[in-house]
This record gives structure tokens, C-alpha cells and sequence, in this order.
């Protein structure tokens, strides 16, 4: 089926090769229409003639990776590219970096359209398109599109796109099995040409459960459903529209950290812990029960459910000869969530302001207060109970990519853009109930929140937010010396507006912290009590810059080219981090925090033949206002810490990606791929001064030092190290073989260590102080300051059925996913923070699954 596929979509369908928007793949003259051997991919490994640094994988090689599996997994087999998964399937998230940049920089775009989150610019990997549907995906490093409607490509851009209709009718039907509880279903019917005006259509859905490999409690369940319409116009004209929908009911499962990461993957930390509960008592004061919480170390009771809807057109129109106009508008509603449970009160916080004690309620430093609600049924408000408080978002969000190109030669052409993204944020955090078991009783707690005593929602967050970006573009390419020499050059000028609106208490001093009042006469005491805090208010940010890039290519001989590319990046702050500078006053510095600027350089050389196809580039990025997630002390609770962001400055990062595939005969395909990648932060960063609480604690003051008095400047030593959290080298490979109805593939991937920390020290048991005159007691490294290398080998094989009389494109495959069952420690964010208190949430690598897969096509 899948060969009969790409053959109509590539004889007959002018869409896009390279996943970009329709404007960009119409001025670089990117067609599927392909005009020799030299452009066709090796076993679904292809190279570009673009001025940027640009791995293609196609069709055919995303159809050997595990059914389901998450294209972000899939492109971890490009160079500069590192994907650590949460499971085997492709449906439980995971980490991505492109050069050391985290996803939060990646700008990751379907059909041209943005996929990260409008408001963090996070990446959902579990989130993505069907891959059955995934004609092609590109990755670009360092360089963005000059029409791409981001926020977030100071690192990188993912592209891929949704094949079309093809012309015959025909149907797909797949069906998979595999371990750790996997059923898969997945199907496609195309219409075929259905009016005389060449009209088709194709709809499709997928549905698969699993569990979590090392918690069968854990349970996974995700629905995806798509459809597209498409209608031919005169030339290469056409309109097309396509609707997608992904529904997750994703269970959480437990994170270690590195401090306490286990031994081997049968670690007790690893599942959940015995959960008991007990039978409030009328008229006691009955504590929380621990079952929902991360008792034990355990944080895997929650849930990360998302319900997501597209509407995307892509358009092209030929005005006059040599004008031509592509339009872009989408639409997306999303709503998510994803949090912990907390100890509720059933009564009041007892605000102390001097020597006066006040009885207020609301959500107050991380806990909510109810103010005299019954939460357990036992007739009185004595309890405290434990409660669910993820963090719930809803998103509406709509744009256009508008493109106007004007060809006057052959050889010359110069295009203006237009490009709109429009989102807006609704972000609450509505308390649920747990049931026995510790799990919440709601996927979503605003469908049924728990009121306050005012009959209100109970909120740990409530703010609404607009993310617009209004960006202007222009873009000049021309060809010389017999068309051997290409030259770009561009200009884009984003507008990003950011409109504020926090309606919770901001605690001052930047500790992120938020109080949420239902009750007017709560607030007004509390701030009574807390004079420097921020009243709920709005506010609006504003950032812009001119953003120039140039490139060019030059073919030295038939199959041989040189290329080079430069551009500038931005990175507006994230919501969270505009929030989070609520807790200083307007016009203070760090009410505005920075936008994130890169200066990108790449060049090489490829090498493009029927039997090879290879390319060598070097990279250069500048970074400067690096932002960073961080741990300070919790100022509310002490001995706790809370995340805040860190600003690290100028980050220099350097590098080489190589990739390599090679065909010496029809029944053999080898590819390898490599990268080595170096960063150096520039200066140490100062985290402030250190308070009693850090005194008290032993609280790390930067490097191996402690805090020892109050006002100690807290110096994280950072200057000239590597950021951390992604590889410092990567290789891998595949190699394929068709024997007849046969098709075996085995490949692998080797990631090199990873800094635990940007002061690239190990992981630290930092003790509290003893009484003097004892001396002090000895830091203990728990952890080192590298994670070990690891290597993970897959094993794929197809058997077309037409040996028992079905159509060619019916198969059976048989997957197995990390063959020699590699226990590793999978992703994680890079931290500034070396303090084991402190250490970040990480992952443990998805063991050996194995998985068969019936295809059969009609």
C-alpha cells in the first residue's frame, strides 16, 4: 500500500516536499514532481539544494519506525537531532533538543502551521499527526522559514507535512500488537477523483491503548482522526483543506531524579506505592490521606489529558503569468492540563500581620484555603484532604500565512508576506476531588471544581492572555553563472504583542508564586499583610526587531554543491516567565524580561548521486539572553524549593553534522549520520543573596560553596562551561535490505553524555549546618556530573503478502524497539542547579517492546 501511495502522490500532486508552507515551497520551486534518479531519496534518506543545513526524511522511512510512533522520535535518526522518548509507542511525551537547544526553541510546524504552544512554546511529542499520514518531515538548524508564524526558532525548525489525496480510490486498514498492553488501529480511505474536476478527499483514524513499561497503572489512550479535502486548479493551482483532531487521556507516570534515579528497572520508585486510605470522623480534625500525593517519591498519580481541533487551508493562485498567491488561514482549539495533587483545608490560614491574627481563605502560598467547605462529607470543616491542582489551559488560536511571488525571469523572483498568529489563553487551576486510588476523579477538574466558601471555583492560577504576532517578510532569490550559483537574501519583522491579564495576588521578590482570592475582604487583608506584593492587574509587552538572513549555493560539479546560510533569531519570553515578573512593580528591570536573540551561521558541502547522499555542514550560533528554568528557596515554605527563571546570559555553541547514505545495489541501503556539539556559557550568573531559610539549610551558594550568612551573594560558577541537559556527540545509522517480499532493517543511535548541570559539577548532597563549634559537614556527590552514554538498536521487518495472493501493499512488519534492552537515563532539562534538593525530574529509558503489525490494503 504505501509504495502505491507515494506513486500517485508523487506523479500527480503538486504539493509540498519539504513540509514548509505552501508560500515557501512555491518560491523555491519545490515540487513533489521530481526530475531524475539524482532526487530520489535512498530508502526514504534524501538531501536538499537549499542554502540552509537541511535533513529530509520521506515516507519511507518513517514507515519502518514502530506504528504510532511520534515523528519527533523518528527524527532522531538526523543529525544534531537528540529524542529521549518516555515509552516505546510514541504516546507518552518526551525530550527533544536540536544543537543542545531545547523544544521550547524548536519551532515545530505541520503543513506550515505552528505546533508549539502559544503561550510556554512547549512541544507535545504525543501530540503529533498519524505518521502513516506524514509524506516527508525536514529539520533546519538554526534557520527559520521567513513566513514561519514562531515565537520560538532561535534553536531550529521541525517541518513536515500531510499527504494529499491521491487520485484512485482505495483503503488501508493496519492493525498492531505489541508489548506492555499496545493496540493499535489505524485507517485511511481515499475517494479517488470523484467530480469531473478532479476533486478527492481522504479520511482517516487511529485509536491505541497501552501502559506505561514500568507501571502497568499507567494507562495510555489516545484517539486521532483526519481529513482533507483537495481540489486541482489550472497549472499548479490549487485549494486544499484539512481537519485534525487528537484526543489524549494520558495517565501520569512516575519521574525520578537524577539524585534519585534507579538502579536497574525494577526499582520500587518505579511504581506506585500502596495507597491507603481512612474514613473521616465527624467532628475530628482528620489529617490528608497520603494516597495522590508524592509520597514515597512518587509522582505518577495525575493525569495529562488534551483535547485538540485544526481547521488548516492551503491555497494557490496564479494571478497573471509570473504572480502568483498562496493563502494560509488555520484555526486551533486545544485544552489540556497537567499538575499534582495538594493538602487542602477545609477551614481558614490564620494570617499573621504583626501581632493580629486574621482568619482569611483562598489559594495561598501553594495550598487552598475553603474557608468552612465540607471536601470529605463528614459534616464538619475541621479536615485537611488531599485534592487534585493541575494547571488547566484553553486555547483559541487562529492565523494566516499569506505569500505574494513575482517571478519577471526565469531566473528571478522576489515574494512579500504576511503573517498573523492570534492566540488566546485561558489559564486556571480548578481543584478536583481523588478518588481511592489516589488518581483524580476528573480527566478535567473545570468541568466539575470544587467551590469555596463564596461558591466559587477554587483557583491556584487564574490569568487570560493574548499571544499575537503581526510579521512582515520579504525575500529575494536569484540564479547566475548558468544557474550553478544561487543567491537569497531576506528580511522578516515580527511584531509580537503580549496582553497580560493576572486576576491572583503576585508574591513579590520573583518567587512565582501567586495567591488567588474569590473573596474581596481575603485579598484586601493579605495585601495588608504583604504591602510589597502585586495587585491583580494587566499588563501589556510589546517586542519587535528587523531579522535579516542570506544564503547561497553553488554547484562545484554535477552532484556536488557548497552551500552557506546566515540569519538572525528572536525568542519573545514565554507567558510563564512574563507571569512570573508580576512580583516586581511596573517599570522595574525585571518587570520586563528579555527577549532571547541568536546570530546563526552554517555552511558545507553535499554530495547528491542516484547511489549516494551525503552532506557535511559546520555550525556557529551566538545566543544571548539565554533563559533558563531554575530552583530558588521557597520563601513560604522553608526547606522547599520553587521554579523561577534565570537569565545566563551570552551562550556561544558550535559544531558539525555529517550524514552519509550510500546504495550500492537495489537490494542494500546503508546510511550512518554524526554530530559533535560544544556550547560555552560566557559568564557566571548571580542568583541573588542568601536568606536565613538558605542559612539554615546549608543551601548551595554557587559551585560547592554554602550559604554561611544572610546576604551572601549566591554566584552560580558557570563561566565557560557547556549548557546542560543535551549531548555533547551523536551517531547512528541504518541498514536495509530487500530480499524479494522480504524486507529486514536494523539501525542504532549512540548519545554521547550530558551535562546534569550548566556548572558541570556532579549532583550534590549539600547538609545543614551543624550547631557550632562542630565543623562543617562534607558535601556527597549523589550523582555525577555527566550521564553515562547509551545506545539503543532497533530491528524492523516486512513481509509483503503477496505471497499468499493479497495486493503488494499489504504486509506483515515486526518491530522490536531497543533490542539488547538498554536501561538508560532518558531526558531531562538542563538546570543551573547542582543540589540534590534541587535535582530536575528525569526519565527512565523505554525497555526492549516488541510489536507485529498487520497492513492490508484494498
Amino acid at each position: 500500500m504505501k509504495k502505491y501511495v507515494l506513486f500517485c502522490t508523487a506523479a500527480l500532486l503538486p504539493s509540498a516536499v519539504y513540509a514548509q508552507s505552501t508560500g515557501t515551497t512555491t518560491f523555491e520551486n519545490q515540487t513533489i514532481v521530481v526530475t531524475g534518479n539524482r532526487d530520489k531519496a535512498i530508502d526514504g534518506v534524501k538531501v536538499t539544494d537549499t542554502t540552509k543545513a537541511k535533513s529530509v526524511l520521506t515516507q519511507e522511512f518513517i514507515a519502518r519506525q514502530q506504528p504510532g510512533q511520534s515523528i519527533d522520535d523518528i527524527i532522531n535518526y538526523l543529525p544534531g537531532v537528540s529524542f529521549q522518548s518516555n515509552g516505546p509507542y510514541g504516546d507518552a511525551g518526551g525530550t527533544l533538543t536540536i544543537h543542545g537547544f531545547d523544544a521550547s526553541r524548536i519551532s515545530q510546524t505541520f503543513d506550515g502551521v505552528p505546533m508549539n504552544d502559544s503561550g510556554n512554546y512547549a512541544l507535545y511529542s504525543q501530540e503529533q499527526l498519524d505518521p502513516e499520514l506524514i509524506s516527508e518531515v525536514n529539520v533546519s538548524v538554526g534557520s527559520t522559514d521567513l513566513d514561519s508564524p514562531t515565537a520560538s526558532a532561535t534553536g531550529g525548525t521541525v517541518n513536515y507535512v500531510l499527504r494529499d489525496p491521491t487520485e484512485q480510490m482505495h483503503a488501508r486498514v493496519e492493525g498492531s500488537l505489541g508489548s506492555f498492553g499496545f493496540r493499535r488501529f489505524f485507517g485511511v480511505f481515499d475517494t479517488g477523483s470523484f467530480t469531473k474536476w478532479g476533486t478527492r478527499a481522504f479520511v482517516a483514524a487511529s485509536n491505541q491503548k497501552d501502559h506505561n513499561p514500568y507501571d502497568p497503572s499507567s494507562k495510555i489512550n489516545k484517539t486521532q482522526l483526519n481529513a482533507k479535502i483537495y481540489q486541482p486548479l489550472a497549472g499548479d493551482d490549487f485549494i486544499s483543506l484539512n481537519g485534525f483532531y487528537v484526543r489524549n487521556r494520558g495517565q501520569k507516570f512516575n519521574d525520578v531524579t537524577l539524585a534519585t534515579f534507579p538502579t536497574s528497572s525494577t526499582h520500587s520508585s518505579l511504581k506506585p506505592p500502596a495507597c491507603t486510605t481512612t474514613v473521616p470522623v465527624p467532628g475530628a480534625a482528620d489529617k490528608a490521606n497520603g494516597c495522590g500525593l508524592a509520597a514515597n517519591g512518587y509522582f505518577g498519580y495525575g493525569f495529562n489529558p488534551s483535547n485538540i481541533f485544526r481547521l488548516h487551508v492551503n491555497s494557490r493562485f496564479t494571478l497573471a503569468p509570473g504572480l502568483i498567491l498562496t493563502l494560509e488561514p488555520n484555526y486551533e482549539y486545544t485544552e489540556a492540563n497537567g499538575g499534582s495533587a495538594v493538602v487542602a483545608t477545609e477551614g481558614f490560614f490564620n494570617l499573621r500581620n504583626g501581632s493580629t491574627t486574621t482568619p482569611i481563605f483562598g489559594y495561598i502560598a501553594g495550598k487552598p484555603y475553603f474557608g468552612g467547605v465540607d471536601l470529605n462529607g463528614d459534616g464538619d470543616t475541621l479536615d485537611t484532604v488531599t485534592v487534585d491542582a493541575p494547571s488547566n489551559t484553553v486555547t483559541h488560536r487562529y492565523g494566516i500565512i499569506a505569500n505574494l511571488i513575482y517571478r519577471w525571469s526565469p531566473t528571478q523572483e522576489f515574494r512579500v508576506n504576511y503573517t498573523l498568529d492570534h492566540a488566546k489563553l485561558r489559564q486556571t487551576g480548578e481543584v478536583g476531588l481523588l478518588g481511592p486510588n489516589g488518581r483524580p476523579l476528573e480527566y478535567f477538574p473545570s468541568d466539575d471544581p470544587i467551590l469555596d466558601a463564596t461558591g466559587d471555583p477554587m483557583e491556584k492560577r487564574n490569568r487570560l492572555s493574548y499571544s499575537i504576532l503581526n510579521q512582515v517578510s520579504g525575500e529575494y532569490r536569484g540564479k547566475f553563472l548558468d544557474e550553478r550559483l544561487v543567491i537569497d537574501a531576506g528580511v522578516r519583522a515580527p511584531f509580537f504583542s503580549r496582553k497580560l491579564n493576572n486576576f491572583c495576588v503576585a508574591e513579590s521578590g520573583g518567587s512565582g508564586f501567586v495567591d488567588c482570592f474569590n473573596d474581596p475582604a481575603s485579598q484586601a487583608a493579605f495585601m495588608a499583610a504583604h504591602p510589597t506584593d502585586q495587585l491583580p492587574q494587566a499588563r501589556n509587552l510589546k517586542y519587535s526587531r528587523v531579522l535579516p538572513s542570506a544564503g547561497l549555493t553553488y554547484l562545484v560539479a554535477p552532484a556536488t554543491q557548497l552551500f552557506a546560510n546566515f540569519s538572525e533569531g528572536l525568542q519573545v519570553p514565554s507567558t510563564d516567565a512574563l507571569y512570573d515578573a508580576f512580583a516586581f512593580p511596573k517599570g522595574a528591570p525585571d518587570a520586563t524580561p528579555k527577549p532571547e536573540l541568536s546570530k546563526n551561521f552554517e555552511g558545507g558541502v553535499r554530495y547528491n548521486s542516484r547511489k549516494v547522499k551525503a552532506q557535511l555542514s559546520g555550525w556557529y550560533t551566538a545566543f544571548s539572553n539565554r533563559i533558563e528554568d531554575s530552583l530558588i528557596a521557597d520563601p513560604q515554605n522553608p526547606g522547599q524549593f520553587i521554579s523561577v527563571f534565570t537569565n545566563l546570559g551570552d551562550v556561544h555553541k558550535y559544531g558539525i553534522d555529517a550524514s552519509f547514505a550510500y546504495a550500492p545495489v537495489r537490494q542494500l541501503s546503508l546510511y550512518a549520520f554524526g554530530s559533535l556539539m560544544h556550547s560555552n556559557i560566557l559568564d557566571d550568573v548571580v542568583g541573588g543573596a542568601c536568606s536565613s531559610s538558605d542559612v539554615r539549610f546549608g543551601n548551595p551558594a554557587g559551585g560547592l560553596t554554602v550559604c554561611t550568612t544572610v546576604g551572601q551573594p549566591i554566584v552560580f560558577q558557570t563561566a565557560g562551561k557547556q549548557e546542560s541537559g543535551s549531548p555533547t556527540y551523536t551517531l547512528g545509522g541504518r541498514a536495509q535490505g530487500n530480499f524479494g517480499p522480504l524486507e529486514v532493517g536494523v539501525q542504532a543511535k549512540l548519545t554521547g553524555p550530558r551535562y546534569v548541570n550548566d556548572q558541570n559539577t556532579g549532583i550534590f548532597a549539600f547538609p545543614a549546618p551543624p550547631k557550632p563549634p562542630a565543623p562543617p559537614l562534607p558535601n556527597t556527590e549523589v550523582f555525577p556530573a555527566k550521564t553515562p552514554a547509551y545506545t539503543v538498536v532497533d530491528l524492523d521487518a516486512r513481509l509483503s503478502l503477496d505471497v499468499i495472493g493479497l495486493p503488494h501493499e499489504s504486509y506483515f512488519q515486526f518491530n522490536v524497539h531497543n533490542l539488547f534492552d538498554k536501561f538508560y537515563v532518558s531526558g531531562f532539562n538542563g538546570t543551573i542547579n547542582n543540589s540534590a534538593f534541587r535535582s530536575q525530574f528525569v526519565y527512565v529509558g523505554a525497555p526492549r517492546s516488541i510489536t507485529g503489525t498487520l497492513n492490508f490494503a484494498f
